[in-house]
């Protein structure tokens, strides 16, 4: 029997994917077992999404069929993709119970500095915030219309944006992504965006998906199963 804080997670992350998609102008479809893209997908983001372990390579490539590359969710873990798919990258879900706002103190950084959280609320802010949470690139991923789905939340030192995070909620859970540090550390990042979670979504568990969930686990987050990335190039 599949836990359904796994259901909830998977149906949450692709939510997640739609809104960033349809920011740039390229929904996707959302059927009982998946979701699927036919158009052009941001770096980064997948073509498919399996919402439920009953799905099948079939139901995730009906959606994204003729695409040259492509890029498959496997939520579950539990795929044998056909010929010329690779595993890109393999994660663990996790789930945090609902925090509380008391006791949900934010840290300060390493440094001793105390971070000042803001919800990011426009375009110019936006950018900054996506120049911090991936310096090497000039990704353009996160476009204005996003903010009027989702909520970005940026720390600032002095000004400067040094850590930050994405939440999205949908159904009873509210999805953590992108948590980042630059001038500051990881542990103070997720302080942060966990305190924030509680004030603005109160009594909500929260979910994502993490290569190392280490840190989010300092946090309250419990691993409860593998995912893997699948790229067919």
């Amino acid at each position: 029997m599949t836990d359904d804080r796994l259901l909830e997670a998977a149906r949450n992350n692709a939510e997640w994917c739609d809104a960033v998609c349809r920011s740039h102008g390229s929904p996707g479809t959302f059927s009982a077992l998946s979701w699927t893209n036919a158009g052009v997908t941001p770096t980064y983001y997948p073509d498919a999404v399996a919402l439920s372990p009953e799905a099948t390579w079939a139901d995730l490539l009906a959606g994204v069929e003729g695409k040259r590359s492509a890029s498959v969710k496997d939520s579950f873990a539990l795929l044998q993709p056909p010929p010329g798919w690779n595993l890109l990258f393999e994660a663990e879900w996790i789930h945090r119970p609902a925090p509380t706002t008391t006791g949900e103190a934010i840290a300060p950084a390493a440094t001793g500095d105390l971070i000042a959280w803001e919800a990011v609320r426009d375009a110019d802010t936006l950018r900054d915030w996506e120049r911090a949470c991936f310096p090497a690139d000039d990704t353009d991923l996160f476009r204005p219309p996003l903010l009027h789905e989702v909520t970005v939340l940026a720390g600032r030192i002095g000004g400067d944006i040094v850590c930050g995070s994405a939440l999205n909620a949908s159904g009873s859970v509210v999805g953590v992504s992108n948590v980042f540090a630059l001038g500051c550390d990881l542990d103070a990042a997720w302080s942060g965006t966990v305190a924030l979670a509680a004030e603005l979504f109160p009594g909500r568990p929260l979910v994502g998906y993490e290569t190392d969930p280490a840190p989010a686990s300092r946090h309250g987050f419990t691993p409860i199963g593998p995912l893997r990335v699948w790229l067919k190039a």
